[in-house]
């Protein structure tokens, strides 16, 4: 009996070993995210490169050429979100809470979205920009050609298609629960 008692408890030291290492692996990911925020950085550089070109052309441009720039600003800022966004939850739902963050600088959505809502809104995200992307080809059309303009909406079309059959896999999924 002694021997079957010190093989269980030898088997239950190895899988406590073992699941406190994977759950330890989880802060594996803290460098991707950091990543990220450098990648974040450089956003900011190209948007802050941006916004100069755009200030400086601005007395001389025309009304199409100063929403275009005003376009890629809010292109921009839509991708410096979406990666806060995946930072953000990705960092909550996979490594550790926030929990140094006040509640005053918190932002509401923090600690609220899912992965199954990340993932809307990440889509959601990369409709918008697809949409300005094609937008400003609508506004330019006279730089384009036929085919990139074709291209343009093809994406941007399979862009909201995804997201139309993602949201409804996630709603069928949430209402077989």
């Amino acid at each position: 009996m002694s021997n079957v008692s010190d093989s269980n408890n030898a088997s239950e030291k190895i899988e406590r070993v073992l699941e406190r290492g994977l759950f330890a692996s989880r802060w594996l990911m803290v460098p991707f995210y950091v990543g990220l925020m450098i990648g974040l950085l450089a956003l900011m550089v190209v948007f802050v490169r941006d916004l100069v070109g755009f200030i400086i052309k601005v007395p001389t441009a025309k009304e199409a050429d100063v929403i275009l720039g005003i376009l890629t600003l809010i292109d921009l800022s839509l991708a410096g979100n979406l990666v806060i966004m995946v930072v953000f939850s990705g960092y909550e739902n996979f490594v550790s809470r926030m929990a140094h963050v006040t509640s005053k600088d918190r932002p509401e959505w923090m600690g609220s979205i899912d992965f199954s809502a990340l993932k809307l809104k990440l889509l959601a995200s990369i409709v918008a920009i697809s949409a300005i992307h094609l937008l400003k080809g609508f506004m330019n059309i006279s730089a384009m050609t036929d085919r990139e303009m074709i291209w343009l909406v093809v994406i941007h079309v399979t862009f909201v298609a995804s997201g139309v059959f993602l949201a409804l896999t996630d709603k069928l999924a949430g209402s077989s629960k």
